[in-house]
């Protein structure tokens, strides 16, 4: 049997406010390889009952996630902190794993790809050619660029910050008992909030083709 020739990968996990949703589809742009979106939007999480419950959901996700209550329970988990009982019509953590990274079945048997949130990092820790960046800052500074960027009042923005921080850290410890803030997850842990995103997205490229132009990794 050929030996699996595997491409370049890029994970992103990226803390509110440090531009995640615009840096990784402009590596991928940029690198042309194929983007692989969030799973969880925090407005659906917080609002399951809406017809919009699964909005920024990219396609094929609809159909993985059982309902729009999925979303609420990890809303539900970061509010009380994490330890939250199973529903009875919620399926099993395995169950919801296996849901939830079914779209980087592909890279982790070889394709090419970047992809924006779903504990990649976790998930594809030890698949070779997979380069992990974690954008994070001080909440005061990432507070003040989001604020702008979505029309928030700095009051707002503060709320939303702490608010979606909670649901993503909660969807990745919930499934993979990991804080996602620990550095020795990613290769790179960028400061975006300082250098601005055409930098940052410049200084990752750089990074990742280094390390996927490196024999050992």
């Amino acid at each position: 049997m050929a030996p699996i020739k595997y491409e370049p990968v890029i994970t992103v996990s990226a803390t509110y406010g440090t531009g995640g949703s615009v840096i990784a589809p402009r590596l991928a742009m940029e690198l042309e390889l194929p983007f692989i979106d969030r799973l969880i939007s925090v407005d659906a999480a917080n609002n399951p009952e809406s017809t919009g419950s699964e909005e920024g959901l990219v396609e094929g996700e609809r159909e993985a996630t059982p309902t729009g209550r999925f979303l609420s329970y990890f809303a539900r988990a970061a509010t009380v902190g994490v330890v939250v009982g199973p529903e009875p019509d919620l399926p099993a953590d395995a169950d919801i794993r296996a849901r939830t990274q079914s779209a980087l079945q592909p890279l982790r048997a070889g394709a090419a790809g970047v992809v924006l949130g779903r504990a990649g990092a976790i998930v594809l820790a030890t698949r070779p050619r997979a380069y992990h960046v974690r954008l994070d800052g001080p909440a005061e500074r990432r507070i003040a660029w989001a604020a702008p960027f979505e029309h928030l009042d700095p009051e707002s923005a503060r709320r939303r910050q702490a608010e979606t921080d909670r649901v993503r850290t909660s969807f990745v410890k919930k499934l993979y008992r990991t804080d996602p803030a620990n550095p020795t997850l990613y290769h790179m842990v960028l400061d975006s909030t300082v250098i601005g995103i055409d930098t940052a997205v410049e200084v990752i490229k750089t990074a990742a083709s280094a390390f996927f132009a490196t024999p050992v990794q």
